[in-house]
């Protein structure tokens, strides 16, 4: 069955509401320097101008988790990684505000950035309520596929972690069916509370908010790479 590491369609709009000036000028001065390249290989030295922990967040929303990882750990370089203009707008006012000069952004498909990554180079890497596609006939265009898994897991290092946020009960139980079949990830919850409270180090979103609000339990996954 073919997947996102195949498929490579991005589904639905890039835009949504038109921008306003400032925000037009936010993108046409703003990403040009923190972009990723456009093609060939990219690794902490091309991005960052030295060695340092990479870190990947996949589909970033308005960049409020990415912003504040990246405030956590201003050693460690970012990636992310977002198909749609007004979510890029949202994460280039965090780094503007927050002066961070440790995060690059791909407006685009998340898997031409990864792919680029040398083998074993990531520290962590984020995939945060993504597009649930709760139909069953739609499961193909999940995120949590043995296709990017396969590529995920290629990227990090032995021990590093892959973080999993959904709202979605579909989604959570195709990701726990998904991922109990792999044996290059090993899930860090022992108990019940080790999937339903937030770690302090995961910054809340204004999608996680939303969520709550609307009555809807929050599942936070922790795998390591074995």
């Amino acid at each position: 069955m073919n997947d996102p590491s195949t498929i490579r369609r991005l589904y639905g709009r890039a835009k949504g509401h038109k921008l306003r000036a400032g925000q037009q000028a936010l993108v046409d001065e703003g990403l040009p320097q923190v972009a990723v390249p456009a093609d060939g290989p990219i690794d902490a030295i091309r991005l960052f101008g030295d060695d340092r922990p990479l870190e990947v967040e996949i589909g970033f929303g308005a960049g409020e988790h990415l912003a504040g990882q990246a405030a956590m750990r201003p050693d460690h370089g970012f990636i992310g990684c977002e198909p749609f203009l007004n979510g890029v707008v949202g994460a280039l006012g965090h780094i503007r505000d927050g002066s961070l000069t440790n995060v690059r952004l791909h407006m685009g498909d998340a898997l031409d950035v990864v792919e680029r990554l040398p083998d074993a180079s990531l520290d962590r890497l984020y995939l945060l309520h993504p597009d649930p596609w709760r139909k069953a006939r739609h499961a193909k265009r999940r995120m949590v596929n043995h296709g990017p898994l396969d590529l995920i897991a290629a990227k990090l290092k032995p021990g590093a972690e892959f973080r999993l946020g959904t709202d979605d009960p579909t989604y959570c139980r195709w990701s726990m069916m998904v991922m109990n079949q792999r044996r290059d990830f090993v899930w860090q919850a022992k108990e019940a509370k080790d999937f339903l409270t937030r770690p302090d180090d995961w910054p809340e979103t204004r999608y996680e908010r939303k969520a709550r609000r609307q009555g809807h339990e929050v599942w936070y996954f922790r795998y390591v790479r074995v």
